[in-house]
């Protein structure tokens, strides 16, 4: 029988890190409850992942799902200048998801009994034995362990590490995708096989494709594309959505305001390689993510654990969001295996590992946007530059 059989865990959030954590953790015998704080089924505003190991590590010997199912692959990764000219390649195979697609793969091995939705984590108190967690509905949660895999604006790192505050990185990124289909041939033949980069001064743009709503079969393009924004007058008026609320870390497909699409497309049409350039304008709703970076100090306090965003949020230079809170999952259901029972144990011993996983890569990704939007330095085919959670070599 499972050292941990009977016992009670809570996950705070219930996005890719936090279901990744609860089935994980299910497997290791605990009655697992998730929680997640929005009142409806996420969607992740159609956007894509860069599949690497640990993010898959679920599918690939846990699951009864093909990761195959889930995703798309490319072949290629290539720079294009201002006339589509390919000034570099390298023949790296990458694969591909939707955000949505790769949730609901996640959701449906979790199941739904057991995920709430709607509730707002708020506070936190333990004991040597026990954790409560209070929520602003009024639920309270005892667990044997509690993991807040609640992102970026996490609860649970305001409370392990209230010094940890979001530092604005000095730009955006633009994101959206367009259905591959409405691309013009020539178009669709040069970026369909390929993670496509257009580098301009002070900017460049990423670019692959993604399983559609319906799966593989039906593709969308999809993108980032970096640019400068100074912090103060100029991001807060950015930052103002149509109905007058002010974001703190996107705007909304839709809600991004109409004058600053206009410009964004005009500026597209303008700088970019011009298949890079096309998928931009054709987005009939892009919207606005704030880059901004943060790290907890803490990961681990008595019975109490942060992972993924939560714990540590890089910029999306290295595509690694998703697969360092995979990895923080997977490392800690191995700490708990190796505890036989005692969770703070299990949680001292886990902890340092990640920080230090957490701080060199939001160092690569703070040098990475360095290079490509202040000091121009971004060169096609740099190794340093390479999309992966542990860098280049790994």
């Amino acid at each position: 029988m499972s050292a941990y059989a009977g016992a009670r865990a809570a996950v705070i959030g219930g996005s890719i890190g936090g279901l990744t954590t609860a089935l994980l953790l299910r497997d290791l015998g605990f009655e697992v409850e998730v929680y997640e704080r929005t009142p409806t089924p996420l969607d992740g505003r159609g956007g894509g992942i860069v599949l690497q190991p640990d993010t898959v590590r679920w599918f690939a010997e846990r699951s009864a799902q093909n990761p195959e199912a889930l995703s798309t692959a490319t072949e290629y990764v290539q720079y294009l200048d201002r006339g589509n000219g390919v000034v570099h390649r390298d023949r790296r195979r990458w694969t591909y998801t939707s955000w949505g697609t790769f949730y609901r793969a996640l959701l449906a091995d979790f199941g739904s009994e057991h995920y709430h939705l709607g509730q707002f984590a708020c506070g936190v108190a333990q004991d040597e034995d026990r954790v409560t967690v209070r929520f602003v509905s009024g639920h309270r949660a005892e667990a044997d362990l509690v993991v807040f895999a609640d992102g970026i604006t996490s609860i649970g790192r305001s409370l392990l590490d209230p010094g940890a505050q979001l530092e604005y990185s000095g730009y955006v990124g633009w994101r959206g995708t367009v259905p591959e289909h409405e691309l013009t041939p020539a178009t669709r033949e040069l970026l369909g096989n390929a993670i496509s980069y257009s580098v301009v001064p002070h900017s460049h743009i990423t670019v692959y494709p993604i399983p559609g709503e319906t799966g593989p079969s039906e593709r969308l393009m999809n993108y980032v594309w970096y640019r400068n924004v100074p912090a103060g007058s100029e991001l807060a008026e950015m930052l103002i959505d149509k109905r007058g609320f002010t974001g703190t870390v996107s705007i909304h497909p839709g809600q991004v305001q109409d004058r600053y699409v206009d410009e964004m497309r005009e500026t597209a049409a303008e700088l970019l390689a011009p298949a890079a350039a096309e998928v931009v304008t054709r987005t009939a709703q892009p919207y606005i993510q704030v880059v901004s970076d943060v790290r907890a100090s803490r990961m681990a306090q008595g019975r109490v654990a942060l992972i993924g965003d939560a714990a540590a949020a890089a910029r999306p230079h290295a595509a690694a969001g998703t697969a360092k809170a995979a990895a923080d999952a997977w490392a800690l259901a191995g700490a708990l295996t190796d505890a036989d029972g005692d969770v703070p144990a299990a949680l001292r011993k886990w902890e340092p590992a990640q920080l230090e996983l957490s701080a060199r890569l939001l160092d690569r990704v703070k040098a990475m946007g360095a290079r490509s939007q202040f000091h121009n330095t971004w060169t096609p085919g740099d190794p340093d530059l390479r999309f992966g959670l542990y860098g280049p070599g790994h």
